[in-house]
């Protein structure tokens, strides 16, 4: 496992702080597009209830509303839940993925979208995230590859340093090496998606591919990436 680390010692707090600075700048959020495909994955059945861990600014939780679902956010920074509130309002809120403040069992699904790899203590967070999914629900976790063909290695072929994110924490690991944190911490997994770049799904999505160039000749690439050299990995996991 690959790990990039921006302070000498690395701290709850100091992450937090770190990441109310990030969302008083840019953010971090992907096209609506990408939200889309990840609740697609879960086929959700509306009524039911989620739980998206690490949300950032809201926009899945929002989306799984739309879809029918009771959906739950919880984030470490509380400027991205301030952000997220002031779209939603309601569900959201200030916590630490190490540490779910909710029951046993009583989410259908658990959503971590390119977020525990970011975590202190990643073993933790999976631990929680299982704890609190349903006997039958089903999680999705994305997680980025070491051996990225058109992140990393790309990366390292151009400039000669890994990808960096920005990130207060990075860490990068192979698709078996992720398998194998899930699975020893609480989750079977049941399926893997590769992800590069998502289809867009809406005209103000084809807008956004048509001025970014590069992103488009990614996507258009997609289909050609094999998994194990995927940018990131898509885990569908059930409670062991």
């Amino acid at each position: 496992m690959l790990e990039i680390q921006k302070a000498p010692v690395v701290s709850t707090g100091w992450t937090r702080r770190a990441y109310d600075e990030i969302y008083r700048q840019a953010g971090i959020c992907q096209l609506d597009s990408f939200y889309q495909w990840i609740l697609s994955l879960l086929r959700p059945v509306p009524g039911r209830r989620l739980l998206d861990v690490s949300c950032g600014q809201g926009v899945l939780v929002r989306m799984a509303r739309q879809a029918g679902l009771e959906a739950h956010g919880l984030d470490l920074s509380e400027m991205a839940v301030r952000i997220a509130k002031e779209e939603e309002g309601r569900a959201l809120v200030v916590g630490n993925g190490e540490r779910l403040p909710y029951p046993n069992g009583i989410f259908d699904y658990v959503t971590n979208i390119g977020s525990l790899e970011h975590f202190l203590d990643m073993a933790a967070g999976v631990r929680e995230m299982a704890r609190v999914l349903a006997p039958d629900g089903l999680a999705c976790i994305l997680l980025p590859n070491t051996y990225s063909l058109l992140g990393n290695v790309w990366s390292a072929f151009r400039r000669g340093v890994t990808l960096d994110d920005g990130q207060p924490l990075q860490r990068y690991a192979a698709r078996r090496e992720w398998q194998a944190l899930l699975e020893a911490h609480g989750f079977r997994v049941e399926g893997v998606v590769k992800y590069e770049r998502e289809w867009p799904h809406s005209w103000a999505d084809v807008r956004w591919y048509l001025r970014h160039p590069r992103p488009l000749i990614h996507l258009l690439l997609t289909p050609f990436i094999p998994l194990n050299l995927a940018s990131c990995f898509v885990y569908l996991c059930r409670r062991r």
